[in-house]
């Protein structure tokens, strides 16, 4: 017969503790432990799971047998390349986003479009009349998505046998419990064994699963960390709420690469596919502005042009600000500190601030050259020639680091009609003859600037 006890356990890590602390000593947070009852298996049914697993034997790789199993076509291309080329037959999808950021949206959205596909759809958070009345502003019909409204995993399984679905959604794993378990929902041990029931059902029936998965305040997955080493695809659907775009970045890909990303634009009727994100992230202007800089970056196999809007002045309040949005700070202050010692711009009473235009994060270190090229231009107050774009990584000496991809880069720079691109010159054995734009190279962030504002 199975014994339980009382556990203490961090929802951060998983880690246990016979008693209450404050601040848990393997994650370092506070205030996370709570009380769990832990259901330990005897001696009996561990020999019985052993005499259940008896009969896999350890095979020799080269006689392992591959049944080809054709990725299944979303109809949505930008969830495609992100997955790299469709979901495979079997696999964990776990989808993670801040709330009211269109997780449910891009989900359901897919459920209704997949074609000639069986979809259940299984909601803990909202009623089969709720999902409804977002599926037909989204995409009206769905004849073959399935919607139920159940947080129990023994009924969900009972579900998934008498339906037989070619696709299963959960929204969100933090609301299903099993009643083996005896604690609340999104719990370690809830999520750890809910998790387990469906991947083990997923395997047997080579059933694609998509599970969506809250966020804590920190911007990670909530739950332990043994969620994401149970699935096989982790996504982070990311973006700013007061801005149209949204990006769905690959943390982990077992079947893809994790470099890829996805852009949409929420609308009202739902998520819309960009294909081409570089005419949607550009601003026209009729006039110069300084403080902006085009950068070409890349995202994956991807590259699109993007704004770097940048604002320096006096410091009013005597200590200098600093300030970025869709840029990582630490490297903003890094720049600089390049800037100031290296260029000799004296930047360290000023207030600076920092915008990746259209509300993205962008983690493309080659947009180092027009970060510092915008706030080089907000802070003597010229405007950047027109028609010119950039791409370089700094470093710490005030050399410009060669970049990837820079044939893409030169080539999207081409195709938007800009009639010059700074490069480094480190980036060498390229036939730059082949572009209708000129291409200037630079090692040092002295000659960049004398090309930009000589």
């Amino acid at each position: 017969m199975a014994k339980s006890k009382s556990v203490f356990v961090c929802q951060n890590c998983g880690t246990e503790s016979p008693k209450w602390i404050g601040k848990c000593n393997a994650c370092g947070q506070w205030n996370t432990f709570v009380e769990e009852l832990v259901v330990k298996t005897t001696k009996t049914s561990a020999s019985q799971s052993f005499l259940a697993t008896e009969s896999a034997k350890p095979v020799a790789i080269k006689e392992v047998e591959i049944s080809e199993l054709p990725r299944i076509n979303t109809s949505n291309g930008e969830l495609d390349r992100v997955l790299g080329g469709g979901m495979v037959p079997g696999s964990l999808i776990l989808v993670g986003g801040e709330p009211g950021i269109g997780k449910s949206t891009l989900v359901l959205q897919m459920a209704l479009q997949v074609k000639s596909r069986k979809v259940l759809y299984v909601s803990g958070e909202e009623s089969p009349q709720q999902i409804k009345l977002r599926a037909d502003r989204i995409h009206p019909g769905g004849e073959n998505c399935l919607v139920v409204s159940e947080t129990s995993l023994e009924k969900i399984l009972g579900h998934i046998k008498n339906t037989n679905p070619d696709l299963l959604v959960v929204d969100s794993i933090q609301t299903i419990s099993s009643e083996v378990i005896d604690s609340l929902p999104g719990s370690v041990s809830q999520i750890r064994e809910c998790t387990g029931a469906i991947l083990r059902v997923a395997k047997e029936k080579n059933l694609p699963v998509i599970l969506i998965g809250h966020i804590n305040k920190e911007g990670n997955l909530a739950g332990p960390k043994v969620l994401e080493h149970m699935v096989d695809v982790v996504l982070q659907f990311e973006g700013d709420r007061n801005h149209m775009y949204r990006i769905l970045r690959s943390i982990k890909n077992r079947f893809g690469s994790t470099a890829e990303i996805g852009i949409f634009e929420m609308l009202g009727n739902g998520l819309r596919e960009v294909v081409n994100p570089s005419e949607l992230l550009l601003s026209h202007h009729d006039e110069s502005l300084s403080g902006v800089a085009i950068a070409a970056a890349v995202e994956g196999m991807r590259p699109f042009l993007i704004e770097v809007q940048a604002l320096v002045s006096t410091a009013a309040y005597g200590t200098p600000q600093r300030s970025s949005t869709g840029f990582d700070l630490r490297r903003l202050n890094m720049l600089l500190a390049v800037m100031e010692k290296r260029a000799g711009f004296k930047l360290a009473v000023k207030d600076v601030f920092l915008n990746i235009a259209g509300g993205i994060k962008v983690n493309d270190p080659s947009i180092d050259l027009a970060v510092v090229s915008a706030i080089l231009s907000s802070n003597i107050d010229i405007p950047m020639p027109s028609g010119v774009c950039v791409a370089g990584e700094v470093g710490l000496s005030g050399e410009i680091r060669p970049v990837t991809r820079i044939e893409q880069r030169i080539g999207e720079a081409s195709k938007l009609g800009f009639e010059r691109i700074i490069i480094p010159k480190f980036n060498k054995g390229i036939d730059f003859s082949k572009y209708e734009i000129e291409v200037f190279q630079v090692s040092k962030l002295e000659e960049a600037f004398k090309l930009l504002f000589a």
